[in-house]
């Protein structure tokens, strides 16, 4: 299964790579927005900031090849920031107009915890997910959706309170943690994500 990386400047590539590689996938990076649209399964990463990424988005013009991916149903992979330039906004960069794809807004994680998060957390699916399994996942972010958007299954996980730790929908999975950093749990879900692709293309 050929998996193309939406390069935006604003991620580890050497991870993403090596974790889709485990988990069965082959990997071209790219930031050309027509081999996004029309590539067999996208991935979104992201590590840093909100403005950093949008800007790197709207630059190469992928934004909206991955608008066009998610609300069409085609095979679509985010991670960590990728899940949150979904959004509509961020607290991160107030005016900053994300994606608009899921109907969220991002917030910073407020109360007497440790800001950034760093770790491992349980994983809790909701009864309607097909990929997600209960599980513990690695976590990196300082800023979060509180609820799953309308029309989305997932799963929370908890930092002080609950918050989206992933959202899914038939083939488009995002997900706030790093599945490529949280061992063999997480290569399951690469490679049960990769399934779905799989027969989304059949």
């Amino acid at each position: 299964m050929k998996v193309t990386v939406v390069a935006t400047g604003v991620c580890n590539l050497a991870s993403v790579q090596a974790g889709l590689t485990r988990a069965g996938a082959e990997v071209e990076v790219t930031d050309d927005p027509r081999r996004v649209r029309d590539a067999p399964a996208a991935f979104l990463p992201g590590v840093g900031a909100y403005g950093a990424g949008m800007a790197a988005l709207a630059a190469s013009g992928c934004g909206d090849a991955v608008v066009a991916r998610v609300r069409a149903g085609h095979p679509t992979l985010a991670i960590c920031l990728g899940l949150q330039l979904l959004a509509r906004s961020s607290e991160e960069t107030p005016g900053v107009d994300g994606l608009g794809v899921i109907d969220a807004a991002v917030t910073r994680y407020r109360g007497d915890i440790r800001v950034p998060h760093f770790g491992w957390n349980r994983v809790h699916p909701t009864d309607d997910a097909r990929l997600l399994r209960p599980g513990y996942a690695y976590f990196a972010n300082s800023y979060k959706i509180d609820a799953l958007p309308p029309g989305w299954a997932g799963a929370t996980a908890a930092h002080g309170a609950s918050f989206v730790a992933a959202i899914e929908r038939g083939s488009v999975l995002a997900c706030q943690f790093h599945p490529e950093l949280s061992g063999g749990w997480g290569n399951t879900l690469l490679q049960a994500w990769l399934q779905a692709a799989r027969k989304a293309l059949c």
